[in-house]
């Protein structure tokens, strides 16, 4: 058993090495911005607001000048980084004077205001801390997000370094140990129950791991599944993380932090459907809201090892276990293909081109049609030995 299972990682082995040099190769290729200290974040902070007493003082309505980062036509896309914020990208005023977007101007001020205090004091709160500080002025937690958000990228500051964190939804699992930033040390290898991804990853440190590779799982379901059946150790020493869908930011920082530090492979299981094929996208090549952050949050050595289009034609996936393509579906599809980065991966291109032609879609469920435990028993084994992945 011992001998088939050294074989079966023999390749897996030899990208690890392969992978090494690569991140070394993109990391020469990177910008990466050195570690901001607490004083330049408050000397940031201090310039925007002396922008705005100084147009006070002439008698004229201050303007806060944010980044727009929802159009695509403000991103250039690297294949060694992912999805960028253009240098040029155009941005969009907040007016103090305008009914349209004073609230969101007094919604900013409020929050630069609780960051200096926690920057300055040297302590941290949540999102969610900052929203129930005034729920009736921030009216929701989505408005504090996407300011917070805002903010960062004004200021051209990881928002991690604003000491504002993101409660995480996502899941780790595997050959793991670690030290949090205040001494805990993290123990993932329980076999039945995982560990919630730290709300502080870049503080991690002491990473300690045996693992051959890192197992990206889309949904909670699978990732549980997986995790009930002792994938970690019945195969090889690896590391399963979840993001329990769309990924939020702490469980990208894990995924990167790990494929920094440890330098093995990064594979992705996802639904052979056009929204599973986004969430992989999100963790190798980045996304749009985001793309001011891509140094630190992308991952483009990521491979898609399953649940792929081809994958249900070669393994006569039952036709009642597959779901006809939405008119949703199709679109997102389109504007999947349509994406920069899907020209640099001509292997996922064919994938999704096929999907298209088929016009059906799988969740990695749909592998218990032909056998209640061919996923872990067969389907990932064989994936692993003979390189069945895009």
């Amino acid at each position: 058993m011992e001998s088939s299972l050294s074989d079966q990682f023999a390749e897996i082995d030899k990208l690890r090495a392969q992978l090494l040099g690569k991140v070394e190769i993109m990391a020469d290729c990177q910008h990466v911005e050195e570690e901001i200290g607490s004083q330049e974040v408050l000397t940031r902070i201090e310039n925007v607001i002396l922008g705005v007493v100084t147009s006070l003082s002439k008698d004229e309505a201050p303007v806060l000048v944010l980044h727009n980062r929802s159009s695509w036509a403000n991103i250039s896309f690297d294949s060694a980084i992912g999805l960028q914020l253009s240098s040029e990208s155009a941005v969009t005023t907040v007016r103090s004077d305008c009914p349209s977007s004073v609230t969101k101007f007094a919604h900013i001020l409020k929050i630069l205001s609780v960051i200096y205090k926690l920057v300055q004091s040297n302590s941290y709160a949540t999102k969610r801390d900052i929203y129930y500080n005034d729920t009736q002025l921030f009216g929701s937690q989505r408005n504090v997000d996407c300011i917070v958000d805002d903010i960062s990228c004004m200021l051209k500051v990881p928002r991690r370094t604003l000491h504002v964190l993101a409660t995480c939804k996502g899941l780790i699992s595997g050959d793991l140990c670690y030290l949090e930033e205040d001494g805990t040390r993290v123990d993932c290898h329980s076999s039945s129950i995982a560990v919630p991804v730290s709300s502080n990853v870049v503080g991690i440190k002491n990473i300690v791991s045996s693992a051959k590779f890192v197992l990206i799982v889309e949904k909670d379901a699978t990732f549980q599944r997986l995790l009930d059946d002792d994938f970690c150790t019945k195969l090889s020493p690896c590391i399963m993380i979840t993001g329990k869908g769309v990924p939020d930011v702490n469980s990208r920082l894990m995924v990167r932090k790990l494929w920094d530090t440890l330098h093995i492979p990064v594979f992705a299981l996802v639904d052979a459907d056009p929204h599973g094929i986004e969430i992989m996208c999100i963790y190798k090549y980045g996304s749009v809201s985001m793309s001011f952050e891509a140094h630190s949050l992308t991952v483009p050595s990521v491979m898609w090892l399953g649940l792929l289009p081809s994958d249900l034609r070669r393994l006569r996936v039952p036709e009642d276990a597959l779901i006809p393509l939405t008119q949703r579906d199709e679109s997102k599809l389109n504007s999947l293909l349509r994406r920069p980065y899907v020209t640099s991966q001509p292997d996922w291109q064919r994938e999704m081109e096929l999907m298209q032609q088929s016009k059906v879609k799988a969740e990695i469920q749909s592998l218990t049609a032909i056998a209640p435990d061919f996923l872990t028993s067969i389907y990932l084994p064989n994936k692993l030995r003979y390189g069945g992945w895009v």
